[in-house]
Formats: structure tokens, sequence, C-alpha cells
């Protein structure tokens, strides 16, 4: 075996040391009435290393790009992310000795930066926010480094057929519950990895479960669903970081998604400072997206007069939004009111049926 092919192989080993610490993740109950028989579980991503569920996006990304022989032990790692992918791609490249660069929008807040340049990464700036991709192009191209491209290749680079990904850990964890095969599983999109691991996984294994995505103000995702447009952009970011994207990107397969729901920015705020109250886990706002699109099919399910269980994600920890989504100057400053949006939650929680606002 020759030295490169001895530095890989080493290089799987640290990452698949890091899965075993770190793959099966804690699944929360969300407290509902029992008389309702139906459950509703929280995957609680925030405890990986890298605080967030992108750290599994970033192994797989290094581990694909490392089987594929485009990773070795001089290579420049280069990403477009100014959030989660890249703190945890960060952490990665300096468990192996690798240089990591991501490119940002030069308007990226102080904090991100911060994350991102703590976990050992560079930002590299750019003033158009839809420049990212083709500059972290150019960028690995210039260097002889490898462009991780988690917008394309997030799909791929899960094995959706087990392996200890998400959706085996969730199915794992089920099995002692009083509704073991969940009726649905609710995620948001960023890159659609995890969409696209969750729905092809249900396929696989024959279960009958459905699979729901949910998608915040300002994405593409949704309507590029509803009308079978993959090209389609909305020139738009979403205040919902970690999810929605301005244009439908590579890694999101719309035909393996059941159902999908657009969720107002007020009401994923307010889900959040929810469950904060309900359970005091702190979460980001695209768990509070996925609440209240879990909340709308368990209203439906009791309006059907069904019973089973509905699981969803908490994506990242609270902490690092403190200055945004629990800010309530920050939430005035974004012409926001999340008041109706908690009142009707609320609501929900005490009746079992939700009212669109």
């Amino acid at each position: 075996m020759d030295a490169r092919r001895a530095w890989v192989s080493q290089a799987i080993g640290l990452l698949e040391a890091d899965a075993n610490r770190s793959a099966d993740t804690h699944l929360h109950v969300f407290p509902l009435p029992p008389e309702w028989g139906i459950d509703l579980y929280l995957k609680d991503e925030s405890v990986h290393p890298t605080g967030s569920l992108k750290h599994r996006l970033a192994r797989s990304l290094l581990l694909y790009g490392l089987v594929g022989g485009r990773i070795g032990p001089e290579t420049t790692l280069v990403e477009a992310s100014s959030g989660s992918t890249a703190v945890s791609e960060a952490y990665f490249a300096r468990m192996l000795g690798l240089e990591f660069i991501t490119v940002v929008p030069r308007s990226t807040s102080a904090e991100k930066i911060g994350l991102i340049e703590f976990a050992g990464g560079r930002c590299h700036y750019v003033d158009d926010p839809m420049a990212v991709y083709g500059e972290a192009e150019r960028l690995a191209a210039e260097c002889g480094g490898h462009y991780l491209d988690q917008f394309a290749y997030a799909e791929r680079a899960t094995d959706w057929r087990g392996n200890n990904n998400i959706a085996d850990s969730v199915f794992g964890q089920m099995t002692r519950e009083r509704h073991p095969i969940p009726s649905w599983i609710v995620v948001g999109a960023g890159t659609g990895g995890t969409s696209a691991t969750f729905g092809r996984y249900l396929r696989y294994h024959r279960h009958e479960t459905q699979l729901a995505v949910v998608d915040p103000e300002g994405s593409a995702f949704y309507d590029a669903w509803r009308t079978g447009d993959h090209g389609y952009e909305t020139g738009r970011g979403s205040r919902i970081e970690g999810i929605g994207r301005p244009r439908m990107e590579r890694s999101f397969l719309p035909e393996i998604v059941d159902e999908m729901m657009r969720i107002p920015d007020a009401e994923s705020i307010a889900a959040v400072r929810l469950l904060r109250d309900r359970t005091m886990h702190w979460a980001g706002g695209s768990t509070g997206t996925n609440l209240a699109g879990a909340f709308r099919l368990i209203s439906r399910m009791r309006d059907e007069g069904r019973t089973g269980s509905v699981v969803t994600l908490l994506c990242d920890g609270g902490a690092r939004y403190q200055n945004t989504y629990y800010s309530d100057a920050w939430v005035a400053e974004q012409g926001l009111e999340i008041g109706p949006a908690r009142a009707r939650m609320n609501d929900f929680l005490e009746t079992g049926r939700w009212r669109d606002g």
C-alpha cells in the first residue's frame, strides 16, 4: 500500500471513530396529551461534537471524497457555506490535518465567522451571495483542492440503505415505542440530503411511513416541488438558518417527498420558543419549522381518527441564536409578529386542532 492510500485508510478510521462516538443521538418525547394516541419525537442532533445535524453531512462528504480518491494528505478542502455545514467540515478537516476554506457572503455575521474559525476553518468573502458556488469551484481548481459541494453531493454521500445513518438510527430507537413505525417523518431541506436519506430509506425498507418536507419563506424547494420546475429560483435567502435555498439544489429529490408545507417564519420562531418553555430544550429556527409542520400533521391525524407517531429533528442548539430568534428586538427589526402564531400553537396543544392564521 502506497503512502497516500495508507493516509486515506487512517483518515477513514478517524472519521469512523467519530461516528462510533456520536452517531446515536437522543430521541426526545415532546409532551402531548396521552389520550390523543399520537406521540411526537425529536431526534436531537444538537449533541454532536459540532452542535448540529450537519455533523453527519460533513462526515459523509469527507468520506465520499476519501473513498472516491479526491482527498489526500495535501488536499485543501473548499466549500460554499456560511453556516453549520462549514463549522462541521472545518472540524473534520482539522481532525485530518487538512486546510479548509469556505466561501461566504460578505454580509455573514461575525458570530458565524467566529464559529467557523474556531473550528479551524478560513473564510473567503464574496459580495454576491449567489456567487459562492462559482467562487468555491474556482478556488478549488486554483489550489488543486477538492470542492466538497454539499448542494451537489449530499444525497449521494450518505448510505440510505442503513449503516447507522440518521434514518437507521431513528427506526432503531423507535422499536420499543407504542407506535414503532412512524406515520410521518418531518424534515426541512437545506441541501436536500436529509430528506433524500429518509425518503430512500423508507422505500428500501418498505415502510408505510410518509415523508413531509417543511420549507421556510424565501425558499425555492416548495415551489419546485409544487410546479415540477427543477430550475426554480426565488432570488431570495431564508431567515431560517440551515434550511431553505434561493434555488432548487441538485441534492433535493422532490420525487420521494410525499408532502411539502411552507411554514411562515413567525411560526418557526414561535415554535422554538414554545419548545424551550415546554421542554427546556433550546433549538434553532429550523427545528421550529419542523415542529410547526409536525403540529399540522398531528391535527390532521386527529381529524381522521388516526393514532400513531411522528418523528422530526432538533437540528441544532439555540445558544448560537440568542441574538436572533430569541431576541425580541431582532424579531421586531425583521417585521415579524410571533404572538398570533404562539397563541395558535397553545390552542393546538389544548384542543388537538390546528387553525391556520
